[in-house]
């Protein structure tokens, strides 16, 4: 591959740039980002890429173009993109949700050029280029969406890079892709950050020190609910269909609990207890997780 552009340089995008670097996957990769401390960052750790202030001759001169930026920036870099587009350029994005941006590129993106979505399952709490690692794709799931409008060259060629980028790759559609993951992340960081919205609440209203004494449920939770704001806020409001079913089925199995313990029921409350400890067995089974105790690890 010749050259790449990078839209967005937080810790994916950061960390997508190292990546490449270090595999020597592009000739060139060019790096646009609006943020001014970003730029300081990238500057100051002295990420390798060459920062543009226009995209046009970066577009230009681009094979790939990678959108790593919030999903509700994705509108405004596709407008500023649109006349320097060309049916050679191959245009991926790092999105959590799928459906909402198809409609947003199908609307914005200009005729008889092609958008195949990614979706690198990797990432942590902290966000912005100084955290961003070489190896942060290394061994994860890197889904690719494959709907009916989808350029199957441009697949075949995105299969290739993040499999160079070290991921395994999985091909679903928009509608399964958004199922999914409404289930598996996109949940868990709702409750994450609702647990902990309930212990700041709890908190102010009994006047109790009660972060002080956060035991390790609270501190995991915390991790959790200190994610960026922006790129989650998207996420809900793309996925909000499938999230909102999500919470239902949630707060079903809440309410069951809640009535076993009110009850008492000792034979229901345990049945639960044991069938969702397989899930960790699972979860350790198919290496996603060390079977180590975790009192704090390093």
């Amino acid at each position: 591959m010749k050259n790449i552009l990078l839209i967005g340089c937080g810790l994916l995008g950061s960390s997508l740039l190292r990546g490449i670097s270090k595999k020597k996957i592009a000739k060139k990769i060019f790096v646009y980002e609006k943020s001014k401390k970003n730029i300081e960052k990238i500057k100051k750790y002295k990420l390798p890429g060459i920062i543009v202030k226009k995209l046009s001759d970066a577009v230009t001169e681009s094979d790939l173009i990678i959108f790593c930026t919030p999903m509700s920036e994705y509108k405004k870099m596709i407008l500023k993109i649109n006349k320097h587009l060309t049916p050679k350029h191959i245009i991926t994005d790092l999105g959590s949700s799928k459906l909402k941006s198809k409609e947003v590129v199908k609307k914005n993106l200009k005729k008889n050029i092609f958008w195949t979505s990614s979706h690198p399952i990797a990432g942590s709490e902290v966000s912005g280029p100084e955290h961003g690692r070489e190896d942060l794709f290394e061994n994860k799931w890197s889904v690719l969406i494959k709907d009916k409008e989808t350029n199957l060259k441009h697949l075949k060629f995105l299969n290739s890079f993040w499999k160079k980028m070290g991921s395994k790759v999985v091909i679903m559609n928009s509608e399964k892709h958004d199922k999914i993951f409404s289930m598996t992340s996109h949940l868990p960081h709702l409750i994450a950050y609702n647990l902990v919205k309930s212990a700041q609440d709890f908190e102010k209203k009994q006047k109790y020190d009660l972060i002080k004494y956060s035991a390790g449920g609270l501190r995991d939770f915390s991790r959790i609910a200190a994610s960026n704001e922006i790129m989650w806020r998207d996420i809900f409001f793309d996925n909000k269909i499938n999230v909102s079913r999500a919470i239902d089925i949630f707060i079903q199995n809440l309410n069951s609990f809640k009535k076993d313990i009110n009850s008492n029921n000792n034979k229901s409350i345990l049945k639960k207890l044991i069938q969702t400890k397989k899930v960790r067995t699972k979860i350790i089974k198919l290496k996603y997780d060390i079977d180590k105790p975790d009192f704090g690890r390093d």
